[in-house]
């Protein structure tokens, strides 16, 4: 079998005598999704964190292509190819669409941080730009301020940030949090496409949107796996339903 493109290996967090992640090891597949689950307080959100270098662990290690990553600062990370979204969608407020994205698409570059060239001279930049926004179905709005768009379209334009830095994963923090019925259908079938050829670590407690577009479902427990198999596995699972599910999910 192929390395997996991210490892987790006995992974720990400790605040004080709690251990919110508690000897996890996960390993994460090139181009498949998977899914973390599991109830408020489970340690998902931490688990996240730390893949993404948000937070230190206490102990375990983080492998990205067979590199130690463990101590990388979020944006080595993202330079890395580890792209994260959250909770709350992350944008500039008060830029225009499209600014946003090229800002996003513009930090790949070596000379991201010279700004006395004109920004137009970036061909590449801009390529990468529209190709984000059209994928992520927000082209139209390309001039619109970010803060004034709708809360599912802040979804779409957080993911077309991401894409414009070209990850090879995807960290998602639940990315159907706060969203209207509509809305969460029209992001569930950006994640089923954007997904294609990518890994991605999808956190959410939308359960029919989970076993959906997963290959594989981790379920949390007090910050321990539970379980983790197949979507239809997990369906099945008596341990998972007595802990999480409660029926079993049709």
């Amino acid at each position: 079998m192929a390395e997996p493109l991210l490892r987790a290996e006995q992974l720990t967090r400790r605040f004080g005598a709690l251990a919110a992640v508690n000897d996890v090891s996960l390993a994460f597949e090139e181009g498949r999704v998977h899914a973390v689950i599991g109830p408020n307080g489970a340690g998902k959100s931490t688990f996240l964190n730390l893949l993404s270098g948000e937070l230190r662990a206490s102990s375990g290690r983080v492998l990205f292509r067979g590199l130690d990553v463990t101590t990388a600062r979020p944006d080595e990370l993202s330079r890395l190819g580890i792209g994260r979204s959250y909770q709350t969608a992350n944008l500039f407020p008060d830029l225009r669409c499209g600014d946003c994205v090229w800002l996003a698409a513009q930090s790949r570059l070596p000379s991201s941080m010279r700004f006395f060239r004109p920004a137009e001279r970036y061909a590449g930049v801009a390529e990468r730009t529209a190709r984000a926004l059209d994928r992520c179905g927000i082209s139209a709005r390309r001039t619109a301020i970010a803060g004034q768009l709708s809360y599912g379209e802040q979804r779409q334009l957080e993911i077309a940030m991401m894409l414009a830095t070209e990850p090879a994963v995807l960290l998602l923090d639940e990315p159907l949090a706060g969203l209207g019925h509509d809305e969460a259908l029209r992001v569930v079938d950006l994640l089923r496409g954007v997904s294609q050829g990518r890994t991605v670590i999808l956190v959410e407690h939308d359960m029919e949107a989970v076993f959906s577009i997963s290959d594989t479902v981790t379920v949390l427990l007090d910050g321990r796996v539970l379980e983790t198999g197949s979507p239809e596995q997990i369906r099945k699972s008596a341990r998972v339903r007595d802990a999480y599910l409660g029926e079993e999910v049709a």
